[in-house]
């Protein structure tokens, strides 16, 4: 009997560790949601930081479908857009009536239109897995958006319906018209969203959910319909985006058709990808990463699109695991404590890298300015270094760094390859799987 206790013990130290550090995660990023405005004050950043609220509800809501049941989307956009719409007609309904409905409320009616319309289509769409649902989710958004188009008293054609937020009831004395006030209504709903979706993956739903993604037939052999539950994962996953699409609403006070579209769709596809769908955190990663490389390219390039497409190819060559793949990689040798000695091998692999990186934009930016008028729509600036695209030695130094880059990295990053075996093997050794 006295030699039980201690495992016991133990068991209940490990249980309330792993509690306080689950708590502690949360904890500290709604800290950094409250702070992150006082740090940097600016309006840009303020924007920056809604954007990407917005963007990593959005790729949760997606990573339901992609990354917890296996469902890959071309639509998602759709529940997305929906909420936003019906968001923006609520709020104009309660300035014209006075219905005592509050802004901070309108996100939760945005997450209802999504959830209607996933409700209405989903149980079709959901029959069938794979390419087939793709291929509908894909048609669907199409027809949806252009119908946004036609139906002008609903969608308000190309130019939108627009609102104003200020006009609803004020809340504890906040009119939302700053965009400080905004942000903080987007961070609690990026929180509330975040542990709502974190907490249905711990649910016997979100079990089975990644069940029918990996293995359906035995799901249905143990006595679980795979359609119903991809049914409920989608109809989860369009009230959550239905809830980002309301957002959006408030913050452009602005509904239009480019809610609806492919474009957008495949936006969020590409941050929950980049990102990684294996594990929870990742789609997080992949909406900053996204969100901060469209404010930031669409400033210095016309051809960002062309970026986008160059990332996610290497991506799904080089890490179908996105970033929070790569990340995870690295934990069992941090554990082991054997990572250091791989560091050099990472730092010698980064400057030819980096080259061949620099390569890439330069050769991209040099064909896409060489028919550019003369000036300064020609002018690359690289590093602080100015290239003029009708010259032949920006031709020669884009060469260099492209080819150049490209052969000293392959050899350098064998080098790392090998440093990672050694290291991966040290981890066996001392207990950890890496």
């Amino acid at each position: 009997m006295t030699k039980a206790v201690p495992p016991v013990s133990t068991a209940m130290k490990h249980e309330s560790g792993g509690a306080l550090s689950f708590y502690g995660v949360w904890l500290i990023a709604a800290a950094a949601l409250i702070v992150l405005p006082l740090v940097f004050s600016s309006g840009g950043s303020l924007t920056s930081f809604s954007l990407i609220g917005i963007a990593i509800i959005f790729a949760l809501s997606y990573n339901i479908l992609l990354g917890q049941t296996g469902l890959l989307s071309f639509g998602h956009a759709v529940q997305y857009g929906l909420g936003g719409f019906l968001s923006v007609h609520v709020m104009n309904a309660v300035a014209s009536y006075d219905w005592p409905i509050p802004l901070p409320f309108i996100p939760l009616i945005g997450g209802v239109g999504g959830l209607a319309f996933a409700t209405l289509v989903g149980w079709v769409m959901t029959k069938r897995a794979g390419t087939v649902f793709a291929m509908i989710s894909l048609g669907i958004g199409e027809l949806v958006a252009s119908s946004s188009l036609i139906l002008r008293s609903v969608f308000g054609g190309e130019s939108g319906i627009t609102t104003d937020r200020t006009a609803l009831p004020h809340m504890f004395g906040w009119s939302f018209g700053p965009q400080l006030q905004v942000y903080y209504l987007i961070a609690f709903w990026v929180m509330i969203s975040a542990i709502a979706m974190y907490a249905l993956t711990r649910t016997p739903l979100g079990r089975i959910c990644n069940a029918v993604r990996d293995n359906p037939e035995r799901v249905q052999f143990i006595g679980y319909d795979p359609h119903v539950v991809r049914y409920l994962a989608y109809m989860f996953a369009g009230f959550f985006a239905g809830i980002a699409g309301g957002l959006t609403a408030i913050n452009f006070e602005i509904a239009n058709s480019a809610y609806l579209g492919a474009t957008q769709s495949g936006i969020v596809l590409f941050a929950a990808f980049i990102g990684g769908t294996a594990y929870f955190f990742g789609p997080i990663l992949g909406a900053i990463l996204v969100t901060y490389l469209q404010l930031g390219l669409t400033n210095v390039t016309t051809v960002w699109q062309l970026y986008f497409g160059i990332i996610f190819i290497g991506i799904v060559m080089f890490a179908p695991g996105g970033i929070a793949g790569i990340l995870m990689k690295h934990r069992p040798l941090i554990r082991a404590r054997t990572l250091r000695t791989v560091i050099p091998s990472y730092l010698v692999a980064a400057v030819p890298t980096l080259a061949f990186a620099l390569g890439i934009i330069l050769t991209i930016e040099t064909v896409a300015r060489y028919t550019a008028s003369e000036g300064e729509g020609n002018t690359i600036n690289l590093a602080g270094i100015p290239f003029v695209a009708t010259a032949p030695t920006t031709w020669a130094a884009a060469a260099v760094l492209l080819v150049g880059g490209f052969l000293v990295a392959r050899i350098t990053w064998r080098r790392v390859a090998e440093a990672w075996d050694r290291a991966a093997t040290v981890a066996r050794d001392r207990g950890y799987l890496a």
